[in-house]
């Protein structure tokens, strides 16, 4: 892997773990040799995210729609910021820049583009591994209902696996970096059809 996508908020959320995270993750990305190539704002998580790696020497490459450029408040410090149309082109801009997908505690944007990515693997369209990482117990809510849409039948054991988790950066990173996609069968249920 070459650039890692994280999806993080444009706030710092009600924590200071969720920031020194973020840190954390930058530090551990650069030492890696990943670039990061995440939403191109300045503040919040993704300002805390961007300034953590290029303060660590990295690249980091931010996508932002012109209409959010005010107010997400665009980072003028970047390797490279990319201003795209729409919410649409910055999504399909970040897939086809990175490897691999991390979320970081965000809100309902960053739930939005880490749970598209999932889909796209569910359906086979990227093998890149998606991971969550839970900061302070922030995603284990999320993941005891992902166990349940399994128990209802609504999504298979096999794609429910493709969500990677850790509350570690370093072991996050070595998750993703060891992942093989698995062999996605037909995602749409035959007793259905």
């Amino acid at each position: 892997m070459k650039r890692i996508c994280v999806f993080a908020g444009s706030s710092r959320g009600a924590r200071e773990d969720y920031a020194r995270a973020a840190e954390a993750l930058a530090r551990e990305l650069v030492t890696r040799g990943y670039g990061v190539v995440y939403g191109g704002g300045k503040v919040g998580m993704m300002g805390v995210l961007a300034d953590a790696t290029l303060a660590a020497g990295g690249e980091v490459i931010g996508v932002i729609p012109r209409a959010l450029l005010e107010k997400e408040v665009g980072h003028g410090g970047l390797t490279e910021l990319r201003v795209v149309a729409s919410m649409h082109e910055r999504k399909a801009m970040m897939a086809d820049l990175s490897e691999g997908f991390i979320a970081l505690p965000g809100g309902l944007g960053t739930l939005e583009e880490f749970f598209e990515v999932l889909t796209w693997a569910q359906l086979g369209l990227h093998p890149k591994p998606c991971g969550l990482l839970n900061v302070s117990g922030y995603y284990d809510r999320l993941l005891q209902f992902l166990d349940f849409t399994v128990e209802e039948r609504f999504v298979k054991s096999q794609h429910r696996g493709l969500v990677i988790t850790s509350t570690s950066p370093a072991e996050l990173l070595e998750r993703l970096a060891n992942y093989r996609p698995p062999q996605v069968e037909k995602w749409i249920d035959r007793a259905s059809s």
